[in-house]
């Protein structure tokens, strides 16, 4: 059994550390946690200076078909350490492989599935792990691994669809800005010369496209590329804040298209989330806490951590959710009708499955709107540049044909 080496402070406040053994490190957590003390950190005796391992990942896709593996041998009767040993030898993932092997040899050892997969929360989630421990104390297990199978092929779903929405543009604008800074770069200089060799009169969208080009090709042109990129990263650390993440979340949603969008993948992902942890047995504020951890928004998240709170305080679902202001009414209506009926998981899942079908179309009309729009927008910034560098030379063959 392994020996974890641990420093915290126990109930006084005062620092402790020591050493003790655990099926897993989530066990180990746990055991100090009966005993009132606070882990600060934790290492495995013997590994403390492995060093990190880069470019290992699950995907969904791959914990998705997992999952639907797991339950159909649940259900056929195998023993839960022959599924995790057959499932882990037929996995080609090397890193998923080394997980499911160490689950194996926890369960083997006494843990629970739960607390087994509790020690890798790279792969399984909160929502993962919550679910398992709810299937294993209703003892139906492979009910609650095809809802989970379920539920991660419909978050696959969402997820592909925010990617085509924003892909699309984004690759058409890339690839416009490295086509007209090429031409700016080298094209046009060659042309500027041709001109001042010349000495034709230049137009006025020569005359701008050939000062773009000088200013490109200056020191402040590369000034601006590192004032850009430098942007870019610091948005990116900025989105790593609290404040930030949450001010630039509130940004997305309040943009008119795209935000329209991504609230409604916010309010499918959150009743698709709640309502499936609330079918598998998990109380609800424990669902609403994992679900505001899962939302993806930082401003669904805090109103979901405010519905949790009113929760506590012995008020209704509905009320907080209204005052949030970030759920449109139809949800809440159809939320309240659930919770009076006492048939919520089932309300929940039926809005997740209406806005999920209204992301299906929205993200279409969006991708058939932008597909001319972006179209156009190539040819007029990029064409227009050719032309301006072609009409001195227009002008030029006209005065000639004259003479």
């Amino acid at each position: 059994m392994p020996v974890y080496t641990y420093k915290g402070t126990n109930k006084a406040g005062s620092n402790v550390s020591g050493e003790m053994s655990a099926t897993s490190k989530s066990e180990a957590q746990n055991q100090l946690r009966r005993q009132q003390i606070t882990t600060k950190k934790m290492s495995e005796k013997g590994k403390e200076f492995n060093m990190p391992t880069f470019g290992g990942s699950v995907k969904s896709k791959e914990l998705a078909i997992f999952t639907r593996q797991f339950s159909v041998m649940i259900d056929a009767g195998l023993p839960l350490v022959q599924c995790l040993e057959i499932l882990a030898g037929q996995q080609e993932n090397k890193m998923f492989q080394k997980v499911l092997a160490a689950t194996r040899a926890s369960v083997e050892g006494g843990a629970t599935l739960s607390a087994a997969m509790r020690a890798h929360p790279k792969v399984f989630d909160a929502l993962y792990v919550n679910m398992v421990e709810a299937g294993e104390t209703g003892g139906i297990l492979d009910t609650i691994l095809q809802r989970l199978s379920m539920y991660i092929e419909k978050s696959v779903k969402l997820k592909r669809a925010v990617q085509s929405a924003s892909i699309y543009p984004i690759g058409v604008m890339s690839i416009a800005g490295a086509v007209v800074t090429l031409l700016l770069w080298k094209v046009v200089p060659i042309f500027s010369t041709l001109f001042a060799g010349l000495g034709v009169d230049l137009p006025l969208p020569t005359k701008i496209v050939i000062g773009l080009s000088n200013f490109i090709g200056s020191i402040f042109g590369l000034l601006i590329v590192v004032a850009v990129v430098g942007g870019i990263i610091g948005i990116k650390v900025w989105y790593g804040t609290t404040q930030g993440r949450f001010i630039l979340d509130s940004i997305i949603l309040k943009l008119p298209v795209m935000g329209l969008l991504m609230r409604k993948i916010a309010v499918a992902r959150f009743t698709r989330t709640l309502g499936t942890l609330i079918a598998s047995g998990v109380p609800i504020l424990e669902g609403l806490d994992i679900t505001a951890r899962t939302a993806g928004n930082a401003v669904v998240e805090r109103a979901l951590q405010q519905v949790r709170k009113s929760l506590e305080e012995g008020k209704s679902l509905t009320e907080p959710l209204k005052d949030s202001e970030v759920f449109p009414g139809m949800v809440t209506q159809m939320i309240s009708v659930g919770e009076q009926t006492g048939a919520m998981d089932a309300m929940l899942q039926k809005i997740a499955d209406f806005y999920e079908d209204e992301v299906d179309a929205a993200v279409k009309d969006l991708l058939t709107a932008l597909e001319p729009i972006m179209i156009v927008f190539l040819g007029i910034v990029v064409g227009g540049v050719v032309i301006s560098m072609y009409m001195p030379l227009f002008s030029l063959i006209g005065k000639l044909s004259g003479k």
